[in-house]
């Protein structure tokens, strides 16, 4: 029933409801609920007080801004980039633009509107894909008693300047059993470019961990200056103390048992390790060359190069409400380039790389090397090794996976 009938049925009924005895008044009300869908007492709220002179008007509703065309091809750059949050989404559709012209039918008002979407309506256009996404879980790495007086805590918070100074972490592999030995990842991200290295490593014995951080340290655009870790024996040792010493590098650790210390490292360790590798367990040498080959290559690429990333700003408490206000998204490549302690040269050369690579085709690569590295997973105790097929689609019928993959384009191809 429209607004206007309704009026109009008000209108004719609002005398004789007045003018009723309290049983006329009863029938008027079970007819009016029945007639126009109104709740008893809104009915008497209605019929008692002033109709309006005039039928309301309807809602206006605003004509659609955005295709279902255009809400198809980001979702799909977000899928190929690793579902990244909005605000980054946002920020990278410009960067991976000539690429996407190449993989979709795009005319010039559907570029208009990829470049024109909000992050807050990116945010409501993509909220049912988001629900199944989100998941966690913690390392099985132990707090270390030695060195400890030699390796401070670091009591300030890391509002550095310049490039260089990075926090570390470990992340374990064990599936749903910690027997025996396993790979690990080891995470470094740089707190004023975001920048971020990964290398896997087999057990966490002390030369593999320095082996693995020499490596990383080599590859940086940037010189290493310092390095946070958490309290774990892998990371409070001798080696690695002797190697901090050799290299002129600070070394500060965190407060026992507050990973907020480390909250850079950690976030990374959830968007550059976990979510792609999943909890399955991986304890072979072969595992360990094969995430090698992601993590020095497409992968370090894929997050350096073309995942714009955001840095806190300020964080304001006023009563129970915490507000958060971030800088303008960048990639840490760009983050880097602006540095003047930045390596020119190895800056010069990842921009030219960047120019020539295409997104897309990094992203399926990443994809295909994530399926060879589940092959690889360990069986333990009866569990099913998931393929990123099922990951990105799981079956209602099948257990809910942990996790995702960070890419997967599908059929919206030009």
């Amino acid at each position: 029933m429209s607004r206007r009938a309704k009026w109009e049925y008000l209108c004719a009924i609002a005398a004789r409801y007045q003018r009723a005895s309290p049983g006329e008044k009863s029938r008027i009300l079970d007819e009016c609920g029945q007639v126009c869908g109104y709740h008893r007492k809104s009915a008497i709220r209605l019929l008692n007080g002033p109709l309006p002179a005039r039928p309301p008007r309807g809602r206006r509703r605003r004509p659609t801004t955005y295709s279902a065309q255009a809400v198809t091809i980001l979702t799909q750059v977000w899928e190929a980039a690793g579902y990244p949050w909005s605000v980054r989404l946002k920020a990278l559709v410009p960067l991976w633009l000539p690429w996407m012209r190449q993989r979709f039918s795009l005319t010039p008002a559907l570029e208009r509107q990829l470049l024109a979407i909000s992050a807050r309506q990116l945010d409501r256009r993509l909220q049912a894909k988001k629900r199944h996404l989100k998941r966690r879980l913690y390392g099985r790495t132990k707090p270390g008693t030695l060195l400890k007086h030699h390796i401070p805590i670091k009591t300030d918070h890391w509002d550095v300047t310049q490039p260089g100074y990075a926090e570390i972490d470990l992340v374990s592999h064990s599936g749903d059993c910690a027997d025996g030995g396993f790979v690990y990842s080891l995470t470094l991200t740089d707190i004023h470019t975001t920048w971020t290295e990964a290398r896997a490593v087999l057990g966490k014995g002390a030369t593999g961990i320095e082996a693995a951080l020499e490596d990383m340290r080599r590859g940086l655009p940037f010189s290493l200056r310092g390095i946070d870790s958490d309290n774990g024996s892998e990371f409070i040792n001798q080696h690695l103390w002797r190697y901090t010493q050799a290299q002129h590098l600070q070394f500060t650790r965190g407060r026992p048992y507050q990973k907020d210390d480390n909250a850079h490292v950690e976030q990374k360790n959830w968007t550059h390790v976990r979510r792609l590798l999943a909890w399955e367990r991986y304890n072979t040498a072969a595992a360990r060359v094969a995430i090698n080959g992601l993590y020095q290559r497409d992968l370090r690429l894929m997050m350096n190069l073309f995942q714009p990333s955001v840095k806190l700003v300020t964080k304001v408490r006023v009563g129970s409400r915490l507000t958060r206000r971030y800088d303008a998204a960048q990639t840490p490549l760009d983050r880097v380039a602006a540095c003047p302690e930045a390596d020119r040269l190895k800056v010069a050369a990842l921009t030219r790389l960047r120019a020539r690579l295409d997104p897309f085709l990094l992203a399926q690569r990443i994809e295909a090397q994530l399926e060879r590295i589940f092959r690889l997973a360990t069986r333990m105790r009866g569990r099913r090794i998931s393929t990123s097929a099922q990951l990105i689609h799981p079956s209602p019928q099948a257990p809910h996976p942990k996790t995702t993959t960070t890419t997967g384009l599908h059929s919206y191809m030009a």
